[in-house]
């Protein structure tokens, strides 16, 4: 059976951009602080719909976003480098998606991007390697020579393995990663085109439950403990031209957040009410491990949180010199 973890409540407190003026309301009460003179009101936001973002959805749903003068349409994407293109297209004011992408992007220039928020922090069970019953791998030592999928190469599935692998003894050269994009990584399991699966969650809850699948490791262990999963971007020269929209949008993504953050009801409710074919079932958000949502907008990124990141994809190799994720950040 797989371990269920509840989630603490995050205590982060960060200030808000000044522009928001003074005071933080909770969410939901009557006359929060609005932001004058937004340079745009209508507001597309590209966000791969998974649990990463709930708060994006709490908000949405809940009318934070209009009540902060926006409206804000939330178009669904499948990977992070379809976010990136459609910034720089013109396509999304903001996009929500992992966090390793968006480095990547970022040192080979196909991007200039600005981190405007932290949206997820891994825990238990979050992401975990599974196996089929009965199946001869049953520790990560089982691993070596093995076939792992993963949904792409040289991304936060194998950022995230290659450092459970070290820390069990073994690296990313004694495995063999194979790419197999979502949802086919559970049906490759059962037709034996790999050992194990990469699944992070709500297809892990799912395919466990549908396949009689088992957790082999939880990927929230040693250096990648409480990672960050995801992030919220904006091209900086859109964060520029668009400060008070910003600083909207932030404020009421930060209200949502807090709701997610606090109440585990409210995910499970924005997971069932994602578009097809992205709906999360009740029995599956039921069970489904949820991540945390740090409250960390602009320009009160952690910077020491978000720098993991780019240490461990140099550890990996995934970059060939350090990166500093504060050329990612606004100035104080």
């Amino acid at each position: 059976m797989r371990r269920r973890f509840l989630r603490a409540i995050s205590v982060t407190t960060v200030g808000l951009s000044v522009v928001l003026g003074a005071g933080c309301e909770s969410p939901g009460s009557s006359g929060p602080p609005k932001v004058s003179g937004l340079e745009k009101t209508n507001l597309t936001v590209g966000a791969v719909p998974v649990a990463d973002e709930a708060g994006l959805y709490i908000a949405q749903d809940k009318g934070l976003f209009a009540a902060e003068g926006l409206h804000v349409t939330i178009d669904p994407i499948l990977s992070s480098a379809d976010s990136t293109k459609g910034q720089n297209d013109g396509k999304f004011d903001i996009t929500a998606g992992n966090v390793v992408s968006y480095i990547q992007d970022q040192v080979t220039h196909q991007s200039d991007l600005e981190i405007v928020a932290e949206g997820s922090l891994m825990q238990p069970d979050n992401q975990a390697l599974y196996t089929l019953p009965g199946s001869p791998v049953t520790t990560i030592g089982d691993l070596k020579g093995r076939r792992i999928g993963v949904n792409v190469l040289n991304n936060i599935g194998t950022l995230l393995i290659s450092s459970v692998l070290e820390e069990h003894g073994l690296s990313a050269r004694d495995v063999h990663f194979v790419p197999i994009p979502f949802p086919g990584l559970g049906h490759a399991l059962k037709r034996h085109a790999i050992d194990a699966a990469w699944l992070p969650e709500p297809t892990a809850s799912a395919d466990a439950q549908s396949m009689g699948l088992q957790e082999l490791a939880d990927l929230d262990q040693g250096a990648t403990e409480g990672f960050p999963v995801g992030w919220y971007v904006a091209t900086k020269a859109w964060a520029k031209k668009y400060p008070r929209t910003l600083a909207a949008f932030l404020h009421a993504l930060r209200q949502g957040q807090q709701i997610a953050d606090s109440s585990r009801t409210a995910v499970e409710q924005a997971m069932e009410k994602l578009p097809a074919p992205f709906t999360v079932s009740p029995a599956i958000a039921a069970v489904m491990s949820i991540e945390s949502y740090p409250l960390n907008i602009a320009p009160n990124i952690d910077l020491q949180r978000v720098q993991r990141v780019a240490n461990e994809m140099l550890q990996f190799h995934m970059l060939k010199t350090k990166f500093e994720v504060s050329s990612m950040l606004a100035g104080p």
